[in-house]
């Protein structure tokens, strides 16, 4: 399959990532946009693994208000102040300030969980998964209790916009999108309510 400068184009403005990764990724693709486009979710999570020990010291903080009833602010850090202060960037923090203000998470991480929350919720769960066949009980639990703290884990939670990309996706892609590393450091959401 040829390799168009509107297949460019057109993967570009499905996933925001520079002209010459969306060109690779077609051409090891040959020329199939979806596939590209798994390729490029694919580098964007190594691009940010990559990326994870490297120093945060700039960044913007996104804010959002709904109606002046909900608000929401978020810390959101990159490397320099060449990406904190790229337009771009400021719109995702604010894209993530509106996610924290409509979903009300708790936690950024499923590190930052504590103990008893955990001990409290296998409790619960144990006591559904009991009538199990006990070598799936485990398994069952486990499900369990990642589906109930991803609600409350912003990096684990569907965009809004988006349910198919996680929060941590939205990162990730901006990691290989910026060539820098991105991270929530962190939020706040305030109710009038």
């Amino acid at each position: 399959m040829e390799i168009t400068t509107d297949s460019i184009k057109e993967l570009r403005e499905m996933t925001g990532v520079s002209v010459m990764q969306c060109k690779k990724a077609l051409q090891e693709a040959g020329g199939d946009l979806a596939k590209a486009a798994v390729i490029l979710k694919k580098h964007s999570v190594a691009s940010a693994e990559k990326k994870a020990d490297r120093s945060l010291a700039a960044g913007i903080i996104g804010s959002y208000t709904h109606d002046g009833i909900i608000g929401a602010m978020i810390v959101l850090r990159s490397e320099t102040d060449f990406v904190a202060k790229n337009p771009e960037f400021g719109a995702l923090a604010r894209e993530l300030a509106m996610h924290v203000a409509a979903t009300n998470p708790a936690y950024i991480t499923t590190g930052e969980i504590p103990e008893e929350a955990k001990k409290t919720a296998t409790a619960v769960f144990e006591k559904e998964v009991s009538a199990k066949p006990k070598e799936m009980q485990a398994k069952i639990l486990e499900g369990k209790l990642a589906s109930y703290f991803q609600d409350q884990v912003l990096l684990e939670q569907p965009f809004i916009k988006d349910e198919s990309k996680t929060i941590r996706d939205l990162l990730n892609i901006a990691t290989q999108k910026f060539g820098e590393r991105i991270e929530i450091s962190r939020f706040a959401r305030l109710s009038a309510h």
